[in-house]
């Protein structure tokens, strides 16, 4: 298995509490930062308006994502509110091993196995500007129900005591900020 830092790159993990923004950040980085590759993930979930197959997330059956998980085919995977989601292996193993940076947008639990498996991986935090910030965003999200708000809610108050696991922190105050010093920290 490639190093996580290669000779131009690094693998680096972006991850934080559920409605941070990761995403908007990643489009932020994708838009300004060309040059960064950022990793799709699979998911079983059904896309959210606006979300493109491919670009987002690959969206995949369950039988699908299930045989991907047998064959090994993930270099992290888990399963929460009810979808599947993983990184794909080689993709990043093939990035990497041409000296490319490499960016994965997940969650706590892939950070924590990407981290078991190539500990060079630098991993930062997305935070929020404060608790009442992130609960707004999720609860103005209007694409889930009360009860998965909720959920998500109690499952960002664990996420958000792990912080101190990360290499580093970035506040997601401003998204195009956020980026950019994403960004600087994939170059150090």
């Amino acid at each position: 298995m490639p190093d996580a830092r290669s000779r131009h790159g690094r693998l680096t993990v972006l991850s934080g509490p559920s409605g941070v923004g990761k995403g908007t950040v990643v489009a932020a980085v994708r838009r300004r930062h060309p040059e960064v590759w950022v990793s799709v993930s699979v998911t079983t979930r059904e896309p959210r308006p606006g979300e493109t197959d491919g670009v987002e997330y690959h969206f995949v059956d369950l039988d699908t994502f299930t045989g991907m998980v047998a064959r090994g085919e993930f270099l992290e995977h888990d399963t929460h509110f009810g979808a599947g989601y993983g990184t794909p292996r080689a993709p990043v193993e093939e990035r990497l091993a041409a000296g490319g940076s490499v960016l994965l947008e997940i969650d706590l639990q892939g950070a924590r196995q990407v981290r078991a498996r190539m500990p060079q991986a630098m991993l930062v935090f997305l935070a929020p500007p404060s608790w009442e910030e992130l609960e707004r965003r999720l609860r103005g999200r209007s694409t889930e129900d009360r009860q998965r708000v909720r959920r998500r809610l109690d499952r960002a108050r664990i996420e958000m005591a792990a912080e101190a696991e990360f290499d580093a922190v970035v506040v997601n105050d401003d998204v195009e900020a956020a980026a950019d010093r994403l960004v600087a920290l994939m170059s150090i």
